[in-house]
């Protein structure tokens, strides 16, 4: 879908826009295109439209360069709102002195909102100024999938160390309490990862416009990017900070599992301790021997049967007085 803002009203036009359009256009905005707008777009403003492979490489030289007078970014951003399905998709900004093209392949909310701004805000009266409230919308939409990101890192963190992972009724149940907090944990690192990347590219974007264009940007512009790359490299500490507290929960659940695995292989070992003297003791008066004393023994059969008793409670008061249960 292809959707065109002018600078008149803040008015939308979208699908088969007519090649003289009303009013001076700042952006034009293409969301998961078709060959038929892409081919609008290119005749209309003269660029070239990158395909969803060429937003998706990684190197800088694709990511960021400058033909002419316009200059071509691309960066991943979040695709969706709620934290459970926040995903990546890349998204193409071409920047000229003129206007603004965006495209993705993807909903998101910071293009939404930016477009509700359009008339309202007449800072945003040109493509320069409508790219510069993208940036500032994604950082924003960064900061707050952080927030929610902290959020669940303190829940995760408070079940961990405040008993709740060993307060369960059973052995069972304690297993699998260990085993959600181990997948909540890898979900968080996987999200903060994703927020890593958005932010990254936002930062390399903002830094590349003050680099090269000088005669595009107002002071107010300019002050407006310097504050998006300051809040970028907040925010990407703050986003170590969370990956390393991550980090730490994995290391933490993981040892609680080492711990629940280690109970159960001290009561195997008890169990087969215990069981080695009566086995012995059983298996020597079960000898198939001629003469045996204790088989002529009144109380041979009951003395055997104290023996067999004593021999495993023994070791069983010998690992009580150890501290092994």
């Amino acid at each position: 879908m292809l959707k065109i803002y002018r600078d008149t009203d803040g008015t939308v036009m979208s699908g088969g826009a007519d090649e003289d359009l009303p009013g001076h256009v700042i952006w034009m905005d293409l969301l998961n295109p078709d060959e038929e707008e892409i081919d609008f777009v290119r005749r209309r403003a003269k660029v070239r439209v990158p395909t969803r492979e060429a937003l998706s490489e990684i190197e800088a030289s694709s990511r960021l360069s400058k033909e002419g007078n316009r200059i071509y970014l691309s960066a991943p951003v979040v695709a969706h709102a709620t934290l459970e399905h926040a995903e990546l998709s890349p998204a193409g900004f071409i920047v000229g002195p003129d206007f603004l093209i965006t495209v993705r392949y993807e909903s998101q909310p910071a293009f939404d909102a930016v477009a509700e701004r359009l008339a309202q805000d007449e800072t945003l009266a040109s493509g320069m100024g409508v790219f510069v409230a993208l940036l500032e919308a994604i950082v924003d939409r960064g900061a707050d999938v952080l927030e929610h990101l902290a959020t669940a890192v303190d829940e995760v963190s408070k079940t961990v160390f405040k008993g709740d992972l060993r307060g369960s009724a059973s052995p069972r149940s304690a297993n699998f309490t260990l085993r959600r907090a181990l997948s909540k944990v890898g979900a968080l690192g996987d999200r903060s990862s994703k927020a890593r990347d958005v932010l990254l590219g936002v930062g390399r974007m903002a830094s590349f416009t003050l680099d090269v264009c000088h005669d595009m940007l107002s002071d107010e512009f300019r002050d407006q990017l310097h504050a998006v790359a300051k809040d970028v490299a907040s925010l990407s500490d703050y986003e170590t900070h969370l990956s390393d507290k991550t980090q730490f929960l994995l290391d933490a659940v993981l040892g609680f599992i080492t711990i629940e695995q280690n109970d159960i292989f001290k009561v195997l070992t008890i169990a087969s301790v215990v069981g080695v003297p009566p086995t012995l003791m059983a298996g020597i008066w079960g000898m198939n021997f001629k003469f045996m004393p204790e088989l002529n023994w009144p109380w041979g059969y009951p003395f055997a049967w104290a023996i067999i008793i004593l021999s495993a409670v023994a070791p069983l008061l010998w690992f009580w007085r150890k501290g092994w249960f």
